[in-house]
C-alpha cells in the first residue's frame, strides 16, 4: 500500500469511527486512539512513517489558530489570573516534577532530556475535554478556562522544551539565559501575530472573493508562526495572538458569505488534522512496542503511567491551591460551584497532540553525531501518557461531571435573550423609519413587523423561568413547521431539475437559499 492509499484508507477511518463515537457518546478524540490502537494490532499493518517535523510545522498552526480564532476575548481577559497561572506556573511545576521523576526512573537519562520529556507532556489538550464539556453543558468559564489554557500553555512548555533539546545538543545553559529566551518568545510573538494579524485583516477588509478569502484564512497560521519561529521568536503565541486578533475583528472584515464558509471550511479542515493526528497515535503504539522486548515494553509502559498519575497529582495539588483554596479563604467565589469546578479542571488535563508533535520532533542525532538520548524511549512514554489520560480521565470525565452535578451557567443564556430583544428592538425601529421612505410597501413592512413581534414574545416567554419549557416546546414545534415547508420547496425544487425545467446552477443557487434560510432558522 502506497503513501496516499494509506492516507485515504486512514481518512475514510476517521470518519467511521467519528460516526460510532458520536452515535455511543464517546469523545470523538478518545474513540480514534481506541481505533489506532486496534487497528495497529491488525497484522500486517504498514508502519506509519512521520517526519519528525510534519505535525509541529503542518498540523499545530492551523489547529492553534482556529481555536484562539473562536475564544471569546472577553471571557478570556476575565478569567486570565487562572489561565496565566496554569499556562505558566503549572506548566513549570509539571515538567521540572516530571524531570525529577524519569531522571529518576530511566537510567543513565541526562537532565537535559528529562527536562525535555517533562515539557513534552507538561501541556494538557483541551480538544476531548471541550467536546464532552460541549456535550455535557459545564459552566461556560470552566470551558474558558480549558481552551485558554490549552491555547498558552503550548508556548510555554515549547520554549522549555527548545531550551532542554539545545542543552542536550550541547549547547549552554543558564537561568538568566532561560529567561531571556522566554521572554523574548513571549514578547516577540505577540508582536509579530498582532502585526501579521493586522495585515491580514487590511487585506481581507478589501477582498470580496469568497475563494481567496479562504485560501488567505487557511494560510494565516502558516504566515504568524512561521515568521516568528525564523526569528527565534514564539511561533505558537503568534498563532495564537493571530487568531484571537482576526477572531475578534472577525464581523468587521468578512462579509456572510466569507463567514458562513469559513466556518465550514475551517470545522472540515481543523476535523480532519485532528482526526488524522488522534488515529496515527493510536497506531503508533502497537507498532512502537512491537520493535522492543517484552521487559522493555513493559517497564517503559510502567514508567509512562507513573509519570501519567505524577501529572494528575501535580495538576490537582496546582488548581486546589492556587483556585480552589484562595477562593474559600477570602470568602468570596470567582467561579460557582468552586470545589466541584476545581475538581473538573483538575481532571480534565488529557494529553494530545501537542505531546505527540513535540515528541516525535525530537532530533534523531546530535550536532556531534551521536543520538539523541533515550529518543525513541522518551517518545514511548510520551505516547503511553497520552493514551492513559485519553482513555482513562477522558472516558470518566463525563461520569464525574454528572455525579457533581454540574450544569451550564444561567447567566449565559439570559445574556444571549437581552442581546436578542435588542437586536429586535433596532430591527423594529428600522422598519418603523421605513414606512415613510416606502410607503408603496406597506405590506412587506407589515410582514416584517410582525415577524420580530413574534420573536419578541418567543424571547419574553425564555426570560420566564415558569414559562420556559413551554416556550421552548412552541419554539421546536414552530422550527418543525417552517423545516416541513422549506423540505416541501426542496423537494419540488428536485422535480423540476428531474423534468429539465431548470439547470444544475439554477437548482445549486435556489438551494443555497433554502439552506441559509434553514439556517437562520435554527440559529
Amino acid at each position: 500500500m502506497d503513501t496516499a492509499e494509506l492516507i485515504l484508507a486512514l481518512l475514510i477511518a476517521v470518519a467511521a469511527l467519528v460516526t460510532i463515537a458520536r452515535g455511543i457518546g464517546i469523545a470523538y478524540p478518545i474513540f480514534l486512539v481506541i481505533g489506532g490502537l486496534v487497528l495497529g494490532l491488525v497484522p500486517g499493518i504498514p508502519r506509519i512513517a512521520i517526519e519528525p517535523n510534519l505535525i509541529f510545522l503542518i498540523v499545530l498552526p492551523p489547529l492553534l489558530y482556529i481555536a484562539a480564532y473562536f475564544t471569546p476575548v472577553r471571557s478570556l481577559r476575565a478569567n486570565l489570573g487562572t489561565i496565566s497561572s496554569l499556562a505558566v506556573g503549572l506548566v513549570f511545576a509539571t515538567a521540572l516534577t516530571v524531570a525529577v521523576v524519569a531522571h529518576t526512573l530511566i537510567p543513565g537519562l541526562p537532565w537535559s532530556a528529562a527536562i525535555a520529556l517533562g515539557a513534552i507532556v507538561a501541556p494538557p489538550d483541551a480538544i476531548a475535554a471541550t467536546a464532552i464539556a460541549s456535550r455535557l453543558g459545564l459552566p461556560r468559564q470552566i470551558v474558558t478556562i480549558l481552551e485558554g489554557e490549552s491555547l498558552l500553555n503550548d508556548a510555554t512548555a515549547l520554549t522549555i522544551y527548545g531550551i532542554a533539546v539545545a542543552a542536550a545538543a550541547g549547547g549552554a545553559f543558564s537561568p538568566t539565559t532561560a529567561v531571556t529566551t522566554f521572554a523574548v518568545a513571549l514578547v516577540g510573538g505577540c508582536v509579530i501575530g498582532v502585526a501579521v494579524g493586522w495585515v491580514i485583516a487590511e487585506i481581507r477588509v478589501r477582498i470580496e472573493d469568497t475563494p481567496v478569502e479562504m485560501t488567505i484564512s487557511l494560510l494565516t497560521p502558516y504566515a504568524a508562526f512561521l515568521p516568528a519561529e525564523r526569528l527565534g521568536a514564539s511561533g505558537v503565541i503568534a498563532t495564537v495572538t493571530a487568531g484571537l486578533y482576526l477572531g475578534h475583528r472577525g464581523s468587521r472584515i468578512m462579509g456572510a458569505d466569507a463567514r458562513l464558509t469559513g466556518r465550514a471550511v475551517w470545522e472540515t479542515f481543523a476535523f480532519l488534522l485532528n482526526g488524522f493526528v488522534f488515529i496515527v497515535m493510536g497506531l503508533e503504539v502497537p507498532l512502537l512496542f512491537g520493535t522492543l522486548t517484552p521487559s522493555l515494553a513493559i517497564r517503559l509502559m510502567g514508567i509512562g503511567i507513573a509519570v501519567s498519575i505524577v501529572l494528575v497529582l501535580v495538576r490537582a495539588l496546582f488548581i486546589f491551591g492556587t483556585v480552589f483554596l484562595p477562593q474559600m479563604f477570602r470568602g468570596q467565589q470567582d467561579m460557582p460551584w468552586p470545589f466541584a469546578c476545581s475538581l473538573v479542571l483538575s481532571w480534565a488535563g488529557m494529553r494530545g497532540v501537542v505531546s505527540l508533535a513535540a515528541a516525535l520532533a525530537l532530533p534523531t542525532t546530535l550536532p556531534a553525531g551521536g543520538p539523541f538520548p533515550a529518543r525513541d524511549a522518551l517518545i514511548i512514554v510520551t505516547l503511553t501518557v497520552i493514551v492513559f489520560t485519553l482513555l482513562g480521565q477522558g472516558l470518566s470525565l463525563p461520569w464525574l461531571i454528572r455525579r457533581l452535578h454540574l450544569a451550564a451557567d444561567p447567566g449565559l443564556r439570559a445574556e444571549e435573550a437581552s442581546a436578542r430583544q435588542r437586536l429586535l428592538e433596532a430591527a423594529t425601529a428600522r422598519i418603523d423609519q421605513l414606512y415613510p421612505v416606502w410607503p408603496g410597501h406597506r405590506p412587506l413592512l407589515d410582514q416584517l413587523r410582525d415577524t420580530y413581534r413574534h420573536r419578541s414574545e418567543h424571547i419574553e416567554r425564555q426570560r420566564d423561568p415558569s414559562a420556559a419549557d413551554g416556550g421552548d416546546r412552541e419554539l421546536i414545534e414552530h422550527r418543525e413547521i417552517r423545516r416541513t415547508v422549506i423540505d416541501s420547496e426542496r423537494e419540488a425544487l428536485m422535480r423540476l431539475r428531474a423534468e429539465g425545467e431548470i439547470s444544475d446552477d439554477v437548482l445549486r443557487n435556489l438551494e443555497r437559499e433554502l439552506d441559509l434560510e434553514e439556517r437562520r432558522m435554527d440559529a
